[in-house]
Parts: structure tokens; C-alpha cells; sequence
């Protein structure tokens, strides 16, 4: 049942940016099996075809928390609901896992230098980086489970400010590892396949583990794979789980867990008494790509507020379709998420919560 609750501390323009949100919430039809739901539609034939599960989404949903405290929710905070690219970002955490475990000594090498056999040889994929997957710079080429890598090329998204120059899925001529930025959600499929085999075991089981329980969230999230995408590794069957929700799959996590790792990721990987990543590795992640510098460790940053014009240039972002958007404001010590609201009006919307929460 969807509800506006604000906590008796919070400003009263809070509640006035809550309506705003839910007055502009997404053009997205309700149910996956519309015509109008999801990105995949958007790809040329035939991989136009979702590979793995979806649900039905809720309504405009979020939560505001600043200084550690939880000032308002709305919508249907504790709907387990899917959302799409901010699976990039629990990716980057769970680099940053390996990373401060040992496992990722140097994000500059070779992928192929600790996995082999999945696609990181040659004169070309032999060269790419962890790093360069990290920040979409990869150029990675080839196919993860059927789905070719060139489905993305030409690929625009609205919160990258350089122009698209050419029809999606056409084979644009690819360049060096790491001197070309574009996203593209097969690359990142590629990028969960190596994490998998780097770390052995299945990447929601590392999640968990690592960093969701570390951070307080509850145990009802999932992440799930395509039908076609288990591998054989050590004698066991196990799933690799995508990057988003392209071609279905993905995280489904409710806005609460979001906004306990989102606290996370504001207090420089601390969660209470527990350094659930390093400091270090979140410097790397707000780190501006050298190609990208509205793009970090599969983060994107406000540098020149490219991104959301009208917040700080502090603030950084977990953001999927749909749209999905994970907000961390060091400048006002919050965290906010927003849920399915309309990509057109997500500036004002955030600006108004920013506004209201300056007093």
C-alpha cells in the first residue's frame, strides 16, 4: 500500500518534493508484458527478447535519509523491486571486495592475467583491463551467453552528454582497449563472468556476505541471472547474474537496502563499526574517468553537473532505466532514493528534495 511518512524533524517543503515525485512518476507501463516496459524492445532482432525473469514494477516509491536519519518515505519502500543499471554499482562493490581482500591486487591488469578461458585473449581482449571494464572503456569484443557485444555499440543514454553518432547495434569499428568510452551492458556481463570465476563462488552469495548483511539490509533482496546463463565452476552448477535488467534478470532490492548501502558508500565504506570497503577503493570509484568524467568506477559523478545540473557537484549516483536513482550528497550528508520516477523531471525533482532539506 503506498504511503507518504515523514519523520516530525523533517522540513515541510520535503513533503511538497514527495508529491512532486509522485505527480511525475514513470511512463513505464505497471506490467512487463505491455508494449511499453523495459529497454530490451529498443535492441535490433533477435535479441529484442528478454533471457530471464521480470516482475511487475510499483508505484513512485523513495526514501530520504540525512545524517543518518530516515526523514521520509514514500510510495513502497518495502517492495522488492527491480532495478536495472544500479546492479552496475553492486558490481563495482563487489570489485572492491575482491580488491581489499587480495584477490584484485591491480586493477590495471590484464583480466586475462588471473581468469583464463572466458573470452580475455588475443591481441585485442588480452589488453583489457579490470579498470577498463570498471569504467566502461573496455572495447571488449565478443558474446556473453549468445548475446553479442555489438547490440550495444552506438548506444546512447540520457545521462551521458555526448552524442550519439550512429544507429545502435551497427558495427562500429571498435578501438584500443581504454581509449573509448561506451556503455554497454554485454561488456558488463563479461566484467560479472570474470568476477565469478575470480571469486569462485556465486556473486549474490559475495554480496550477502560482504557487503549487504555488513550494511544492515535485510535478507528478502535477490539477484538472478539469465535462463541460459549457469556455467560449470569447481564441479558446481552456478548462475552468472547480469549487470541490470537489459534482457530481464538483474537485482531486485527494496528502497530501504538501497539506502543502507547508499549510506554506506557516503561514510567512505563504513557501515557502524564495520569498514565494509575500503576508503581507498571508494576514492577510486568517485574517481572521474579520464574518457568519461561524468563516469567513476560504474558510478556516475556530477563533475560540471553534467549529470543533474541543478545538484552538487559532489553528489554521485546509482542510476537505472525506468528510472531508478540512488542519490549520495556529501555536501548535505544525505542519501536518497528515487524510484520510478520520469527521467525528464528527475533534476527538479531532486533539487526540490535538495531545497527542502537546506531548509
Amino acid at each position: 500500500m503506498s504511503q507518504t511518512v515523514l519523520d516530525p524533524s523533517a522540513p515541510a517543503a520535503l513533503r511538497e518534493a514527495i508529491s512532486f515525485a509522485i505527480a511525475h512518476e514513470s511512463s513505464w507501463d505497471r506490467d512487463p508484458a505491455s508494449g511499453n516496459w523495459g529497454i530490451f524492445g529498443k535492441d535490433p532482432p533477435p535479441w529484442n527478447r528478454l533471457l530471464g525473469p521480470v516482475t511487475p514494477r510499483g508505484p513512485c516509491s523513495g526514501v530520504v535519509v540525512r545524517a543518518g536519519r530516515q526523514l521520509a518515505s514514500w510510495g513502497e519502500p518495502h517492495r522488492e523491486d527491480l532495478t536495472f543499471s544500479i546492479a552496475k554499482t553492486y558490481l563495482a562493490l563487489l570489485a572492491g571486495v575482491a580488491h581489499d581482500s587480495g584477490l584484485l591486487p591491480d586493477v590495471d591488469e590484464p583480466v586475462g592475467a588471473r581468469v583464463r578461458g572466458i573470452g580475455f585473449e588475443g591481441p585485442h581482449n588480452g589488453v583489457v583491463t579490470w579498470a577498463h571494464l570498471l569504467q566502461q572503456t573496455s572495447e571488449w569484443e565478443g558474446e556473453c551467453f549468445g548475446v553479442p557485444e555489438q547490440v550495444d555499440r552506438y548506444r546512447h543514454v540520457s545521462h551521458d552528454p555526448t552524442p550519439a553518432a550512429g544507429v545502435k547495434g551497427d558495427a562500429r569499428p571498435l578501438q584500443r582497449p581504454g581509449t573509448f568510452f561506451e556503455y554497454n551492458d554485454v561488456r558488463i556481463n563479461q566484467l560479472s563472468l570474470a568476477l565469478l570465476h575470480l571469486f569462485g563462488r556465486p556473486l549474490p552469495d559475495v554480496f550477502r556476505e560482504a557487503v549487504a548483511r555488513p550494511c544492515g539490509a535485510s535478507e528478502d533482496w535477490r539477484w538472478v541471472g539469465y535462463d541460459n546463463s549457469w556455467i560449470e565452476l569447481d564441479g558446481h552448477r552456478v548462475q552468472s547474474v547480469p549487470g541490470g535488467t537489459h534482457w530481464g534478470g538483474g537485482v531486485s532490492i527494496d528502497s530501504l537496502d538501497q539506502a543502507r548501502i547508499g549510506q554506506m558508500l557516503l561514510r567512505d565504506g563504513r557501515a557502524g563499526d564495520t569498514q565494509v570497503l575500503s576508503r581507498d577503493w571508494i576514492a577510486r570509484m568517485r574517481t572521474p574517468c579520464a574518457l568519461a568524467p561524468f563516469y567513476g568506477y560504474l558510478v556516475w559523478l556530477n563533475t560540471g553537473h553534467r549529470v543533474f545540473p541543478s545538484l552538487p557537484e559532489s553528489s554521485w549516483f546509482a542510476i537505472g532505466a525506468g528510472s531508478s536513482i540512488n542519490w549520495i550528497d556529501p555536501q548535505r550528508d544525505a542519501v536518497v532514493v528515487l524510484r520510478w520516477i520520469d527521467a525528464s523531471h528527475a533534476d527538479a525533482m531532486l533539487a526540490r528534495i535538495g531545497k527542502a532539506l537546506d531548509g
